[in-house]
Formats: C-alpha cells, sequence, structure tokens
C-alpha cells in the first residue's frame, strides 16, 4: 500500500503491476520476476530502493530484494533455481519500450499526419501504408511513434510476430550468421513476421551485403502484406549509399516527415511527461523551457529530468529561475550564436569535405 501511494497511477501500473513475487521461506527475501529485461533494469535504476523499504516496512525485517526476468511458472514453484523453459514472445528481436505508447505520443502539427497513418496501421497492418517510411532529425519522436504501432498491435493479438530492430543489429545478426553458418535461420527469422519494424535504416548505406538481404526480406515480406515500418533522419531518395531498388521500394507506400515540434507542442510534451513522472510543472515554466529548447524532444525530455532532479534535491519548488539555474550549462549552448563560419563548419562536416573546397 505504501509503494502504491508513493508512486503515480501510471508509474505503478507500467513498472511494478507486472512484476511477480517469490519470497523466500528460510529468510527475509525476495526476488521479482519482470517480463523482460528492459524492465527489470528499469525498476532496478528507478524503483528497486522503494521496493526494498515497503518490504521491509511490510515483514518488519531487514530484506534482500532480487529482480530478474521470470514467468508465472517459476514464481508458482518459487524454485530460484529452476530454470523455467523459455517461451519465445510474440514479439522478438530487441524488447520494445512499454512507455511508448500513442497515449504518451503528444501529437502537433509537426507529427499530426504520421501519427494519423500509425493508428490507422494499427487497424488494418499491411494493408494502410505498407512500407510506412517515417523520416525527420533527431529526438523528434520517430523510434516511440514506430514502437507505438508495434505495442498496440502486439496488445490487440498476442500471437502476432513482431521484430524491432535497428539497422546496425540487423548487419551484426547477419555477419554472425554469415560466420556461424546459420544464414537460413536468419532468414526464415525475418521473413517469417507479421510485423517488421527496422530503425534507422541510413546505417545501411554502403552495406551491400546486408542491402542484398534486406532487400530480398523486404520484397518476401510485402508480397505476404506483412507491415514493415522504416524510420531514417532523411527522405530515401537522399540517402547516399543506399541502392536505387531499394530507395523505390521504400517509395511504394507512405512516406512522412516529423518536423521539430511548435512551441505549444513542446509545453504540451513537457507537461506530460511531468505527469507520467508525477511532477507538476507550472505553465510558465514549462513555456520558459520550450521557448529556449525546440530543436527535438530528446532534448525537452533531458531539460526536464535535470530540472525534476534539482527539485527533488534541493526541496525547492519548479520556477523560471530554478529552471535558468538547473539547465545553465544546456541553455549556454542552445544560445551560442549562429555565424556563417558556424554553418560553413556544419555543412563541411556533414558531407566529409574541407570548408576551403566549400567556397571553392
Amino acid at each position: 500500500a505504501t509503494l502504491r501511494s508513493d508512486l503515480t497511477e501510471q508509474q505503478f501500473n507500467t513498472w511494478i503491476k507486472p512484476l511477480l513475487v517469490i519470497e523466500d521461506e528460510e529468510g527475509p527475501s525476495l526476488t521479482l520476476l519482470a517480463p523482460n529485461k528492459f524492465v527489470v533494469n528499469w525498476v532496478q535504476k528507478n524503483y528497486l530502493e522503494q521496493i526494498k523499504v515497503a518490504a521491509e516496512k511490510r515483514l518488519r525485517a531487514k530484506t534482500t530484494v532480487a529482480i530478474s526476468v521470470g514467468d508465472k511458472r517459476l514464481a508458482e514453484t518459487g524454485n530460484r533455481n529452476e530454470q523455467p523453459e523459455i517461451k519465445r514472445s510474440s514479439v522478438v528481436g530487441a524488447p520494445m519500450n512499454p512507455l511508448y505508447t500513442f497515449e504518451g505520443f503528444v501529437a502537433g502539427k509537426s507529427n499530426q499526419i504520421a501519427r494519423a497513418a500509425a493508428i490507422q496501421i494499427t487497424e488494418n497492418p499491411g494493408t494502410s501504408y505498407n512500407p510506412f517510411f517515417i523520416y525527420g532529425g533527431v529526438g523528434l519522436g520517430k523510434t516511440h511513434l514506430m514502437q507505438s504501432v508495434g505495442n498496440r498491435i502486439s496488445a490487440i493479438n498476442k500471437g502476432t510476430k513482431i521484430a524491432y530492430v535497428h539497422s546496425e543489429r540487423f548487419v551484426g545478426e547477419m555477419v554472425s550468421a554469415l560466420q556461424h553458418n546459420t544464414i537460413n535461420s536468419f532468414k526464415n527469422q525475418y521473413r517469417s513476421l507479421d510485423v517488421l519494424l527496422i530503425d534507422d535504416i541510413q546505417f545501411f548505406a554502403g552495406k551491400e551485403r546486408s542491402q542484398e538481404e534486406f532487400f530480398h526480406t523486404f520484397n518476401v515480406l510485402l508480397e505476404a502484406n506483412k507491415q514493415i515500418i522504416i524510420t531514417s533522419d532523411r527522405y530515401p531518395k537522399e540517402i547516399r549509399g543506399l541502392e536505387e531498388r531499394l530507395k523505390s521500394r521504400f517509395g511504394w507506400g507512405l512516406a512522412v516527415c516529423i518536423d521539430p515540434p511548435e512551441l505549444e507542442t513542446c509545453v504540451a510534451i513537457l507537461k506530460v511527461k511531468a505527469s507520467l513522472e508525477g511532477f507538476e510543472i507550472p505553465e510558465e515554466v514549462a513555456f520558459f523551457i520550450a521557448n529556449k529548447i525546440r530543436s527535438n524532444v530528446r532534448e525537452l525530455e533531458g531539460a526536464l529530468r535535470k530540472l525534476m532532479a534539482n527539485c527533488r534535491f534541493t526541496n525547492r519548488a519548479p520556477s523560471i529561475d530554478l529552471a535558468k539555474e538547473s539547465l545553465r550549462d544546456l541553455l549556454a549552448i542552445q544560445a551560442k550564436q549562429i555565424t556563417i563560419e558556424n554553418i560553413q563548419k556544419t555543412v563541411a562536416e556533414y558531407y566529409n569535405i574541407r570548408i576551403s573546397d566549400l567556397l571553392s
């Protein structure tokens, strides 16, 4: 009861409720079983100490608390030394973030088309906008939106085979399969999917063997009306080092850009993210931060975390003055003067050329 009252309903339902508990009959010890490694890492980092305190209050003794991945059968046997049979999840590949949902994705003019298309895909996967290509700068919510689709489809139909994979991981898995002569198994794993979510496709640039394999996987899935969602930091035709046949296929469905959020959306993002953490941010403070940091959502969230930490460590209420103090270094970077020289330097670094070549 104490733990439930200390956390918001969202925090408790997302991170604590899914845990299964094994009590050690020989002493004050608890083992928590989580559904996946992502939850294990998050609970260890953010809630394990609170769980330990709550357990000690209930058991009235010093208690050790451990957490690992496990299932209901292990909890029922109570035998931590018995290794449960691993059941293949409907979501294969890298674990998806359970917080990446449509409810937590703040819509605005910069992303409303992408969000609307993503929601429609969950209603008719494989037939609405296939492939679905989301592009835009770093930290604008591409991965969040893509995984929102995966999480909702998985919730609707637990048997759906979904893989979320970063393109670098795809390359690494393929290289490993070639080295260990398991390439057929690798192909079958990806070509038997119902939904493939592949992040940062631009990392395929220049990797001919990986592009070849993905090309054939793409064709197999598309011909079977399986949903493919791809993200990139740029429009398909602008990805240098990517084969034309892949660029062409990425244009068969719908390609949508997510732009940097406008001021009002930034404010809404701050308020939603703060609420999820049980933190109330005043309107004027949210507007102050949003006005100063509008490049991407990731930096906004980072600024909010800094402010929340400062409030908790100093026991002060959030204010514009405290925001200025907490974000001093970040605001200094944002306020850096934009000059012709800086623009030239950025362009030269991006295209890997010398400034003298740019000016010639």
